[in-house]
């Protein structure tokens, strides 16, 4: 049986709904950091960050500061464009 797909599109969202949406998958990614699961946690941080792009300044205050933290130092230190990308298996 195939994984259930996210029913959202992350296109039409706006307002409280992209915010929740946002934190949502920052929380996600942030779990799957503490996993150890790169490549998933990856994935999912670049999928919030197109989200976080999308929010107004008055918006970005509303995610929660251990998020934006996170997004903004934590994250960058491990998936930043100065890192190495990950190889193939």
């Amino acid at each position: 049986m195939p994984a259930k797909k996210n029913k959202i599109d992350p296109g039409t969202l706006t307002g409280t709904a992209l915010i929740k949406e946002t934190c949502r998958r920052l929380r996600v990614a942030r779990n799957r950091w503490k996993d150890h699961n790169n490549a998933a946690c990856r994935s999912e941080r670049e999928k919030a960050l197109v989200l976080y792009e999308r929010l107004s300044p008055e918006e970005r205050e509303k995610v929660p500061q251990e998020l934006r933290v996170w997004l903004r130092y934590r994250s960058e230190k491990y998936f930043g464009s100065d890192r190495t990308p990950p190889g193939k298996k």
